[in-house]
């Protein structure tokens, strides 16, 4: 017994020692950042990363380069993205020097109601099959940012996708996990199988997919435009499976689709403007956490520390109590987000912090009014986009329109059923959203655009990416890559308030004694294996110049430039 203890002691303090040898940088494991003068793409994955570079060497900008990688990732990364799905991005525009948010989410069916739920007995809207689908919005997204600010021709976007698609490309490791993991849970829906199972099984790591039915779609969208999808032979096959198995999206749903045009949010964190976008994702949370933090001298706690994780914690805590009551739809609800963003509500909230002891739990705020991509582009002009697309559950719904090569998105599961909260069902509203890019500035002038994947991690992410530059000297790998803070509490954001405190999972590099006076403090620590999100992000330096880069490396993503 005691030398088995003396084993696992000497394996914790080892992993406690890992990279102390790197000759620059931090004492956890990392990388350099990559920096390039003329542009810099940053995604999921390598060959879309490349296709960006490609698609910025050839005269496209980087609105143009993020459309043609996201095409292609919802091809090679089918786990967190697609067109079945919807997608956001604040994009920084190089001649108004100004910032644009795009919110291109779909809206629930018209035809579909809260009383349908009632009267069938759900008590929660399903994670798969038809019903959680509602219209995707990606496509029209892309049209929206080509349309305002792209420069190369649209057809042409596509090529590279189209190309990957009929030829096939090289599935990687973490993809084909996720790929073996979804057919467990969506093999028996139509159409599965036969797209993404080849073989009679989903692609093992280095094995050749070839998705010909995509390729197709991608034709049709390419030479047709967006209303392919909403009002031609794509949109006839997503009402086909619909129908087949019981659904509710119609073709008046698809044709009636748009996207908006929103102004993001920001909130001054020690002199750094952090951007969001408002509701109805969650993105403001983010700006939640930092009011609270900034009160705080998080630079003297020191990374990793149990007086900065404790903080965070309890910010976060106080943070998603509001954001389970106020998030959702603005078109259905009078958000306050000015206010939930305010630094006068933030002290506020932030007198209800024990220092020395964990909450079991929170009030939401009283207040005067009632698996995912990230990636980011950057061009030679100073464009620079931060976007991030899902369908939701990894890889969706199940719903495989016939012939298309694409999964319908399932986000309508994160609908509450309960009467009267702002996030209840109701037909042409858009669900509470998990997918939030994000974007800072300094003194006016582009800084950093990044995101971190993830469901209820990216607003916790967001905060920690920005404390680990500003408050603890990181770079941008080093802040993606320092060991990150995750609390999960008990409630979904269409669930009651968390009552039991929740659990804090802490990834490998905090040492045994913070963990010990965690719990001391009250806190439920617990293991979560691949769940702290993944991080892409894009730095522009002023001073010099140039692009800096930054990658995952939890993941398969690459930043690259030239």
């Amino acid at each position: 017994m005691k030398r088995t203890i003396l084993l696992i002691s000497f394996l914790i303090n080892l992993s406690l020692l890992q990279a102390q040898d790197r000759v620059t940088g931090k004492n956890f494991a990392t990388r350099s950042e990559v920096i390039a003068e003329n542009a810099m793409a940053a995604t999921s994955h390598p060959l879309a990363t490349q296709v960006a570079l490609q698609v910025m060497r050839e005269g496209g900008n980087a609105i143009d380069a993020a459309i043609a990688a996201n095409a292609t990732l919802g091809l090679m990364e089918p786990t967190g993205n697609g067109i079945g799905g919807d997608l956001f991005a604040i994009i920084w525009d190089a001649e108004t020097k100004k910032l644009y948010g795009l919110n291109a989410s779909g809206r629930s069916p018209q035809s579909l109601t809260l009383e349908y739920f009632k009267e069938n007995g759900f008590e929660g809207i399903p994670a798969y099959g038809p019903l959680p689908v509602s219209v995707p919005g990606c496509v029209d997204g892309w049209n929206e940012m080509h349309q305002r600010f792209g420069s190369m021709e649209w057809e042409k976007l596509f090529d590279p996708a189209i190309s990957y698609a009929r030829e096939g490309f090289p599935v990687t490791e973490l993809i084909a996990f996720y790929m073996d993991l979804s057919s467990r849970r969506l093999g028996k829906y139509p159409g599965f199988k036969e797209t993404y199972m080849p073989g009679g099984q989903t692609p093992r790591k280095g094995g050749i997919f070839k998705n010909p039915d995509l390729a197709n779609t991608l034709e049709l969208i390419a030479k047709e435009g967006r209303d392919a999808f909403y009002k031609g032979k794509i949109a006839d096959a997503i009402v086909a499976i619909m129908e087949d198995q019981g659904g509710f999206i119609t073709k008046e749903d698809l044709a009636a689709h748009t996207s908006e045009w929103v102004e993001p949010v920001s909130t001054d964190y020690r002199g750094y403007d952090v951007w969001e976008l408002p509701p109805n994702g969650q993105g403001i949370a983010a700006l939640q956490i930092l009011n609270i933090l900034e009160q705080y001298d998080i630079a003297e706690m020191g990374f990793g520390s149990q007086e900065y994780i404790h903080t965070f914690v309890e910010a976060k805590k106080l943070a998603y109590e509001d954001r389970a009551k106020y998030y959702a739809d603005p078109a259905f609800n009078e958000i306050p987000v000015q206010e939930l963003i305010s630094k006068e509500y933030a002290k506020k909230r932030k007198e209800l912090i024990d220092d020395n002891r964990a909450a079991r739990s929170y009030p939401a705020g009283k207040l005067g009014h009632g698996e995912t991509i990230y990636m980011t582009t950057a061009d030679a002009e100073g464009n620079m986009v931060s976007l991030i697309q899902s369908n939701y559950r990894g890889m969706g719904s199940g719903m495989i329109p016939p012939g298309t090569g694409f999964i319908l998105q399932d986000r309508g599961e994160l609908f509450s059923l309960e009467p009267g909260h702002f996030n209840v069902y109701e037909p042409g509203k858009r669900p509470f959203h998990t997918i939030i890019p994000c974007f800072v500035t300094k003194d006016g002038k582009p800084f950093i655009s990044f995101g971190v994947m993830g469901g209820a991690m990216q607003p916790q992410g967001h905060a920690q990416i920005v404390v680990n530059m500003i408050d603890f000297g990181m770079n941008l790998q080093e802040a993606g890559d320092a060991p990150r803070i995750q609390h999960l509490g008990s409630s979904q954001p269409t669930d009651e308030v968390m009552t039991d405190g929740g659990t804090v999972y802490l990834e490998s590099g905090i040492d045994y004694e913070t963990l010990r006076n965690l719990r001391m403090m009250g806190h439920q620590l617990g293991i979560n294996v691949g769940g702290y999100g993944g991080y892409q992000a894009i730095m522009w330096d002023d001073e010099n110049g140039v692009y800096f880069g930054a990658s995952e490396s939890r993941k398969d993503g690459q930043a690259a430039g030239y």
